[in-house]
C-alpha cells in the first residue's frame, strides 16, 4: 500500500481518530470506495480513493471495493473491469474484499419488507408527474399520497406481485413513509423500489424490480460492518435519509457518513454525464484520450500513479468546494517525472544541418546522462556525425534581442557535442530555410572550450543518419476556458474543446527503438512526453505528457501577493 502524503489531520482524520480513541464500533476503522460502474473513474474518484484506501492504511484498518450496480440501464462489465484496472494502478489494493451491491438483492428485497411489515413503507401507485406535485417544494410541505394508509397486508400483497412482474413499468412503486412535510425534501416518502424490465450485467433477468441508490448505500454499508462512510458534499442532505434507514431496521453501530468537498479542477469537466456526452458524441477519442481527466486517460498521457497520489494528498480534505488549478496537477506530474523520467533528445520540426568541416565517413558516439536528478541512472552513448537535425525554432535568420540560439554567423553549444557556427543559409524555392551550412569546433568535444569562451545558447540535436522517425501528439487541456461549464446561456460548453496537433516529422535518437507504451520520456528542452499504445516498431508514437514550465509556481506566487 503506497503512503500518500497529506498536509495535515484533516477533519475527517479528526473524526476517526476521536472515534478510534472512544473505542466506537470497536475501534474499528472500516472504509470503501463505492463507485457505480457506468463509466471510467475520473481523477475526482482518486481523490476518493486515496482518501478511502489511505485513511484504512494509516488507522490500520481495511478498504472494501465495491459496485453500486442498481441501475441495469446503465451499467456494464467493461466498466467494472476499468475500475478495477485504474485503483490497482494507483497503487491500492481490495484484497479479497471485492462487493457488489447487486450480491446483496435478495437482503435488501427482505429489509424492504419488515418496513413494510413494520408501516414504514408502501407500495405508491402515483407516476412519476403525480409524485413530484405530492411532494411540494422546498418552502412548502407536500401532501400525503391516497395510497399511503393501504394495510400491512395490502402492501405486502402489492410489493411481493411487483417483483413477480405483475405490473408493468413505472406502474407502482415502493416508498418510505416518514414525513412529507419534511424540511428535507429527501426526507418526503423517498421512493425504495422501482420496476424496471431491464437485464442487470451481473443478475440476468432475475429482478425486475431494482432498489434506488438511497436505500441500497446505507444497507450496503451496514451489511459490510462499515465504520465510516466518506462521500461527497452532495450527499449531505441524504444522511438523515441514510441514519433513517439504519434505525428503521435496527442495525447495531451502524456506520458513519462523513461528507467532504468534491475535487473541482479548471480546463476540464468531471461531471459523469458530460463525460460520457463527450465519449458517445465522439468529441474525444474514447474514455482513455489523453486530454480526458480520466485516469485511463491520464494513465495514456504519462501521468505516473505516484504523482496523482501526491497531487492528492497536496490538495487535502476540506468541508467546502473549491476549485484547484489545472496547473497544480501538472506541476505534481513534473516533479514526479523530473526525479524519475529519462532524458533523450528528440526534435519534433526538424531543421537540416550539414557541418562543412565533419569528415562525411565519420561517426562519434558521445556520452549523455540519462538523468541529472538520478546519478545512478548513469549514461548513454549517442550517435553524432555530419548531418543533424535541430528544432525549427532553434534557428532565426534575423533574430531579435534576446534570442540566444543560432543564427548566421552565431555559434551555440550543441548538448553534449561540440559548438557550432551558422555559415551558411540554404532556401527552397519559396524562401523557406530548409537547411544550414554550418562548421563545428573540433576542441570543444563534450561542449567545453578550452580557450574558456562562452556561448549564451545550447541546443538539442540528432544525428540525421541515425535518427528514428516518430510522431508526436501535442496534447493541451481538454478545455481552453478555465471553468468550461460556466458558458454563457445559449452557448455550448463544448465549443471551447481544444484540439491536439499531430507533428508527422519528428526525429528521436536511436536509444528509443523498442521503447514500450507506456514508458515517459523527457525530451531535452521540450517536455516530458508518453509512448502510446499506438506505437509500431517502425513509428513510434510520443503524446506530450506535461511541458518543462513550472505554470504552478507562478500562479501561487500571484495568488500569495492577492
Amino acid at each position: 500500500m503506497p503512503e500518500i502524503e497529506t498536509t495535515g489531520l484533516d477533519f475527517i482524520r479528526e473524526i476517526v481518530t476521536a472515534d478510534k480513541a472512544a473505542g466506537r464500533r470497536a475501534g474499528r476503522v472500516h472504509t470503501r470506495f463505492p463507485p457505480e460502474p457506468n463509466g471510467y473513474l475520473h481523477i475526482g474518484h482518486a481523490k476518493s480513493i486515496c482518501l478511502n484506501f489511505g485513511i484504512a492504511h494509516e488507522y490500520g484498518g481495511l478498504c472494501n471495493l465495491r459496485m453500486d450496480d442498481t441501475n441495469p440501464e446503465t451499467e456494464d462489465v467493461e466498466f467494472v473491469r476499468a475500475i478495477e484496472q485504474d485503483v490497482r494502478w494507483l497503487g491500492f489494493d481490495w484484497e479479497d474484499r471485492s462487493c457488489y451491491a447487486s450480491d446483496y438483492f435478495e437482503r435488501l428485497y427482505e429489509c424492504a419488507v419488515t418496513l413494510v411489515r413494520k408501516g414504514l413503507a408502501y407500495v405508491d401507485d402515483l407516476q412519476g408527474d403525480e409524485v413530484s406535485r405530492y411532494r411540494g417544494r422546498w418552502d412548502e410541505p407536500g401532501r400525503d399520497s391516497p395510497y399511503r394508509d393501504r394495510s400491512v397486508e395490502e402492501n405486502l400483497d402489492l410489493f411481493a406481485r411487483m417483483r413477480a412482474g405483475e405490473f408493468e413499468d413505472g406502474a407502482r412503486t415502493l416508498r418510505a413513509k416518514i414525513d412529507m412535510a419534511a424540511p428535507n425534501m429527501n426526507m418526503r416518502d423517498p421512493t425504495i423500489y422501482r420496476i424496471r424490465r431491464s437485464p442487470h450485467y451481473r443478475q440476468g433477468d432475475d429482478w425486475i424490480i431494482y432498489p434506488t441508490y438511497d436505500f441500497t448505500h446505507p444497507l450496503s454499508d451496514a451489511f459490510e460492518r462499515i465504520t465510516h462512510s466518506l462521500c461527497t458534499l452532495e450527499f449531505e442532505d441524504h444522511r438523515p435519509l441514510y441514519d433513517w434507514y439504519l434505525q428503521a431496521l435496527d442495525f447495531e453501530d451502524p456506520p458513519r457518513q462523513i461528507e467532504f468537498a468534491r475535487l473541482n479542477l479548471t480546463h476540464t469537466v468531471l461531471s459523469k454525464r458530460k463525460l460520457l456526452e463527450l465519449v458517445e458524441g465522439k468529441h474525444v477519442d474514447g474514455w482513455d484520450d489523453p486530454r480526458m481527466p480520466t485516469l485511463a486517460g491520464m494513465r495514456r498521457r504519462g501521468y505516473p500513479p505516484a504523482a496523482i497520489r501526491d497531487f492528492c494528498g497536496r490538495i487535502g480534505v476540506a468541508k467546502a468546494n473549491s476549485v484547484v488549478q489545472m496547473a497544480q496537477l501538472e506541476d505534481a506530474v513534473r516533479q514526479e517525472l523530473n526525479r524519475t523520467a529519462p532524458r533523450v533528445m528528440a526534435v519534433t520540426l526538424p531543421l537540416k544541418v550539414v557541418i562543412e568541416n565533419y569528415p562525411e565517413d565519420r561517426v562519434e558516439e558521445l556520452d549523455a546522462i540519462n538523468n541529472p536528478e538520478d546519478p545512478s541512472a548513469g549514461t548513454r552513448k549517442v550517435p553524432f556525425s555530419r548531418e543533424l537535425y535541430i528544432e525549427n525554432a532553434d534557428f532565426q535568420e534575423n533574430p531579435p534581442r534576446k534570442f540566444f540560439r543560432l543564427a548566421p554567423g552565431r555559434e551555440v553549444r550543441l548538448r553534449y557535442a561540440y559548438f557550432l557556427t551558422c555559415r551558411d543559409v540554404v532556401k527552397d524555392g519559396a524562401g523557406n530555410v530548409v537547411e544550414l551550412r554550418c562548421t563545428y569546433d573540433p576542441e570543444t568535444r563534450g561542449g567545453y572550450a578550452p580557450d574558456g569562451r562562452k556561448v549564451r545558447g545550447t541546443i538539442h540535436w540528432v544525428s540525421a543518419r541515425h535518427a528514428l522517425p516518430a510522431r508526436v501528439r501535442l496534447y493541451e487541456h481538454l478545455f481552453s476556458v478555465e471553468h468550461p461549464e460556466d458558458v454563457p446561456e445559449g452557448t455550448d460548453y463544448k465549443d471551447g474543446l481544444q484540439k491536439f496537433e499531430t507533428l508527422e516529422r519528428s526525429r528521436v535518437e536511436p536509444s528509443l527503438a523498442g521503447a514500450v507504451p507506456g514508458a515517459v520520456y523527457q525530451f531535452e528542452r521540450r517536455g516530458y512526453f508518453c509512448v502510446d499504445p499506438d506505437s509500431r516498431s517502425a513509428l513510434p508514437v510520443f503524446n506530450r505528457t506535461v511541458g518543462l514550465r513550472d505554470t504552478w509556481a507562478k500562479i501561487a506566487k500571484k495568488q500569495g501577493k492577492q
